[in-house]
């Protein structure tokens, strides 16, 4: 039985699969975000009463969840990616010099 549940999703495609450990779910979460992130650049948006910058719009979502683990890995309109632990309340995972978000979250995960 697969115990971590990894979600992808990109403009209202979702995309989920399923690993028995946090280093496959993770390894699988960077393949396909990394792969669906060269199509991600957005222009500028405007909602109701506001203007959204490309820096401003997730364009790609991926996500790991299981065993107490919810976390995973945004990347932006303007190409930036972040990662971020949480699922209702997000918080960030700053990334140190030389890393990438991926690398951010499996050290804040220690896979």
């Amino acid at each position: 039985m697969a115990t971590f549940k990894v979600t992808i999703r990109q403009e209202g495609k979702t995309e989920q699969f399923q690993r028995d450990a946090l280093a496959p779910a993770l390894d699988l979460l960077e393949f396909e975000v990394r792969a669906l992130s060269g199509s991600s650049r957005r222009e500028a948006a405007s909602g109701i009463a506001r203007r959204y910058e490309p820096g401003e719009i997730v364009a790609v979502r991926g996500e790991v969840s299981g065993r107490g683990v919810r976390a995973g890995v945004d990347v932006r309109g303007d190409g930036s990616s972040e990662a971020f632990t949480g699922r209702v309340r997000r918080s960030l995972v700053p990334a140190q010099d030389g890393e990438s978000a991926y690398d951010a979250l499996r050290r804040v995960l220690r896979a």
